[in-house]
């Protein structure tokens, strides 16, 4: 039975809304972790026309925590650092159940109006998983992708997974990682880069020199500028008299 989840937090567009960002968090937090981030933006008056939508992830039992329950989007069996404990026993069922959850936000701001190529999805961590394996396989095509301090789950599937719906091989992928990443660790991130540059995604990868796991004001002034690049204001246009 999967969890109960509830409404993410928004953050309407300052301005006509012509664009949305979807930002997932990672393991243990909420949408609320992530809202200081897209106030700054708001603040900042670069992105206007966007609409910001924070999910949070349900309770679960997190395997790598002795079964504790918190917010995640799919379960961890180990949280110690090593690129090989992290790709085994991947949660593919929790993986593509909250990929299932996520498509239904995408498609929730279609409905709304708002085309699939206004539309950016990023993450952190496990929220950055979660949105890489969500946007590369996504049924529409969106603006971007971002991803900071993850990974790309279930790697050695991905391309048959592509397959079933190839239609961001062109959408631009932003990836961040800190140099001391001791979570999930920097060398895990530097691999999805590879695979993912290797399978002919337009990816780039900046790596932060003495960032841990989180974030630093450096990385989200990238993030912002990613965003702009994508999402950038529509013209009005003129009315004919």
């Amino acid at each position: 039975m999967a969890a109960p989840r509830a409404k993410p937090l928004f953050f309407s567009a300052s301005a006509k809304h012509t664009a949305t960002v979807i930002f997932l968090h990672g393991l243990g937090d909420t949408g609320f972790g992530w809202a200081g981030a897209v106030e700054g933006w708001i603040r900042r008056g670069k992105l206007d026309e966007v609409k910001w939508v924070l999910p949070h992830a349900p309770r679960i039992p997190i395997t790598a925590a002795e079964g504790m329950p918190m917010p995640g989007w799919f379960d961890i069996h180990a949280l110690n650092g090593g690129v090989d404990d992290i790709r085994a026993n991947q949660d593919e069922p929790g993986l593509l159940r909250t990929r299932e959850y996520v498509n239904g936000l995408i498609q929730a701001e279609i409905d709304a109006g708002i085309p699939a190529n206004r539309i950016v999805l990023g993450g952190f961590s496990q929220g950055g998983a979660t949105a890489l394996l969500t946007g590369l396989t996504a049924k529409v095509k969106l603006a971007g992708l971002i991803g900071l301090s993850c990974w790309l789950p279930l790697d050695s599937k991905i391309e048959s997974l592509v397959k079933e719906s190839d239609l961001n091989h062109e959408t631009p992928i932003y990836l961040a990682h800190g140099s001391v990443d001791r979570v999930v660790p920097t060398a895990f991130g530097q691999l999805s880069y590879d695979g993912l540059k290797k399978q002919g995604f337009p990816v780039t990868m900046k790596i932060f020199p003495g960032m841990a796991h989180s974030a630093y004001q450096e990385e989200l002034d990238e993030v912002e500028a990613f965003l702009q690049s994508r999402l950038p204001p529509q013209e009005e246009k003129k009315s004919e008299l």
